[in-house]
């Protein structure tokens, strides 16, 4: 066991170096750092004034200017190579410093604190949802394999994950909230069961396709699971269906489930981005689309840093779930 953890531990580590790694040099030579800090003056040819060449320019003043991008270059050590500029930026990140944004200089550990738990109750509600409804119905269908129920329900499914998140969200919110007025049409933050309510519609606007996708796989997996000799066995024995559903078929039958659990959560994050838009969530989210948008650098990749590491840590717990439901997984 501490062998197989270890290697999955090095395979984490390896993942986010990969992926830290290609995020801050996308956002390093896709453009210029720079222009974001000091505005205009970066396109400054500093080294023709500082050698008296350039023209129409007030020495004094372009000379002040110069010191101020100079100030700013050293600052943000956009001075150096873009490796050497990576080894700083994840020893400052490694630190709890995730810098300051470029628009109003406030730190980004700040926005982060202040963004990242509304995503994250979306995100738990989502998946709460899409489990809650897809151990049952993946279970009923199966039981009722080619009956009028698993046809319905394989219907609905395909509906539910032909349909885009933006267009599942327009729907519930003007359904549930704007004609019915069930849910609320904004987010609140009020309290903490104003706030829970009012995420139940992004909730299941997340969470609906997601079940969908759940019970497609775990209902598959549990009819070939009911055709296995030790079920044949347990039928023979005269015990109850649903017992046998439950106490033997399921659990070695989840494992394209847990898969997807784990795999979802990428879906999840970018999906996220319509959806807090739609209900009007302050969340990470809506804060990476206005700061890519804004191009400020510092908080798209430490956000971009915060998904990375959640999804490959949630992974890695996946893989700890699987060495549970089959201890032949660690031999691998």
């Amino acid at each position: 066991m501490a062998r197989f953890v270890l290697r999955r531990v090095a395979l984490l580590l390896a993942v986010l170096f990969a992926v830290t790694f290609l995020g801050f040099a996308a956002m390093n030579l896709l453009g210029d750092p720079l222009v974001n800090v000091v505005g205009v003056l970066a396109e400054l040819d500093c080294d023709a004034i500082e050698a008296g060449t350039a023209e129409d320019t007030t020495v004094d003043a372009a000379s002040r200017d110069c010191d101020t991008v100079a100030a700013a270059r050293a600052e943000y050590h956009l001075d150096r190579a873009v490796p050497v500029r990576y080894g700083l930026w994840l020893g400052d990140m490694a630190t709890g410093d995730f810098g300051t944004s470029f628009q109003n200089d406030q730190p980004v550990s700040q926005v982060i604190r202040e963004k990242l738990p509304e995503t994250v109750i979306l995100l738990v509600m989502a998946q709460a949802v899409a489990l809650g409804l897809a151990v049952p119905w993946g279970v009923l269908a199966a039981y009722r394999a080619n009956r009028a129920f698993d046809r319905g329900s394989t219907v609905a499914s395909f509906g539910l994950l032909s349909v885009p998140n933006f267009a599942l969200g327009v729907v519930l919110l003007y359904l549930l909230a704007l004609r019915w007025q069930i849910f609320p049409s904004a987010y609140e933050s009020d309290s903490v069961s104003g706030l829970l309510f009012s995420m139940v519609l992004p909730a299941l606007t997340l969470g609906l396709p997601l079940a969908a996708s759940y019970q497609r796989l775990l209902r598959t997996d549990l009819i070939t699971t009911l055709q296995e000799d030790y079920v044949h066995m347990a039928r023979a024995k005269g015990l109850p269906p649903m017992r046998i559903m439950f106490r033997h078929a399921l659990r070695p039958s989840l494992f394209s489930v847990v898969t997807v659990f784990g795999v979802s959560t990428g879906t999840l994050i970018g999906g996220s981005l319509v959806v807090e838009q739609i209900f009007g969530i302050p969340g990470i989210g809506r804060e990476i689309v206005t700061a890519v948008i804004r191009d400020d650098f510092p908080v798209v990749l430490a956000i971009v840093m915060v998904v990375a590491v959640t999804f490959v840590v949630l992974n890695f717990l996946v893989d700890l779930l699987y060495s549970w439901l089959d201890p032949r997984v660690r031999a691998r």
